[in-house]
C-alpha cells in the first residue's frame, strides 16, 4: 500500500483533488470575466467564487503532525468532538462485545483519517444508505458509511467513515493485507460527518463525552497485549 504522511509535497487531502480543481476552473473564469467586463455582477461573481474556492482549500488541508506512538496506545482517528461512548455487541464485522467511542465532524475539522492503531486490514466494506444528520446515534447504522476492521496483538479494531446529510462521500486507500502503521492516513470524508471506533472491551478509555479528539495526536485508549 502507498504510504501517506511523511514526505507529502501538497499540502491537501488525497482525494480532494478533483474538487479543489473544479473550484480552481471557476475562480480562474470569474478572474477572466472581471477583467473582461467589469461591472457589479462580475464583481460579486468574482468575491463569491474567490470565497469559496479559499473555503475548500480550507476544508481539504491535510497538516503533517507529530503522531504519538506507543505501544498498545490508541490514538484519535481524526479531528472531531466526541458525541457517544457505549459498550455494544458488534454482530456484522466483529462478532464481539466492543465499546463504540462516535465522533461527529464539523466542516471546520480536519476531514483526513488516520489509523488508531497499526495493525494488518483485514477487511474493507464500502456500504450504501441514507444521509441523516451524522451526530444521530442512527446514523451509525443507516448512513452510507466505509468500514474497515485491523488486526493486531492488542486485538481487532474496527473503524467505520459515515457519511452526514453533508458528506455524500467516503474515501478510502487501504485494502485487505495491507499493513498499516498508527497515523498513517488512510482515508477522507467530504464535508461533515462521523467517526465510529469499535474497540475491546478490555480498552482502558483516556476520552468522555465532549472532548475534542485530534487525528494522530490525541490519545483515546489502552489496549493491554491479548494473552495467547
Amino acid at each position: 500500500m502507498k504510504q501517506y504522511g511523511k514526505d507529502k509535497a501538497w499540502p491537501f487531502a488525497e482525494g480532494g483533488g478533483a474538487t479543489i480543481l473544479i473550484f480552481t476552473v471557476v475562480w480562474g473564469a470569474a478572474i477572466a470575466l472581471w477583467f473582461l467586463w467589469q461591472n457589479i455582477a462580475t464583481g460579486l461573481f468574482l468575491l463569491l467564487a474567490t470565497a469559496l474556492w479559499l473555503l475548500i482549500l480550507y476544508f481539504f488541508r491535510d497538516p503533517n503532525r507529530e503522531v504519538v506512538n506507543k505501544p498498545g496506545l490508541v490514538i484519535g482517528p481524526g479531528d472531531g468532538e466526541v458525541v457517544e461512548i457505549t459498550t455494544m455487541r458488534e454482530e456484522r464485522y466483529l462478532q464481539a462485545d466492543v465499546i463504540r467511542i462516535s465522533m461527529f465532524l464539523s466542516v471546520t475539522d480536519v476531514h483526513i483519517q488516520r489509523v488508531p492503531l497499526g495493525g494488518k486490514v483485514t477487511l474493507v466494506d464500502h456500504q450504501p444508505g441514507q444521509f441523516l444528520q451524522a451526530f444521530k446515534p442512527e446514523a451509525s447504522e443507516v448512513n452510507e458509511y466505509i468500514a474497515m476492521v485491523t488486526e493486531s496483538e492488542y486485538g481487532r479494531v474496527l473503524i467505520k467513515q459515515i457519511a452526514g446529510i453533508l458528506a455524500r462521500r467516503c474515501v478510502n486507500h487501504a485494502q485487505p493485507g495491507d499493513d498499516l502503521q498508527t497515523g498513517q492516513r488512510f482515508g477522507l470524508i467530504k464535508f461533515s460527518s462521523r467517526l465510529d471506533l469499535y474497540l475491546p472491551p478490555n480498552a482502558q478509555l483516556l476520552v468522555k463525552i465532549g472532548d475534542k479528539i485530534y487525528g494522530g495526536i490525541t490519545p483515546i485508549a489502552n489496549l493491554p497485549v491479548i494473552d495467547n
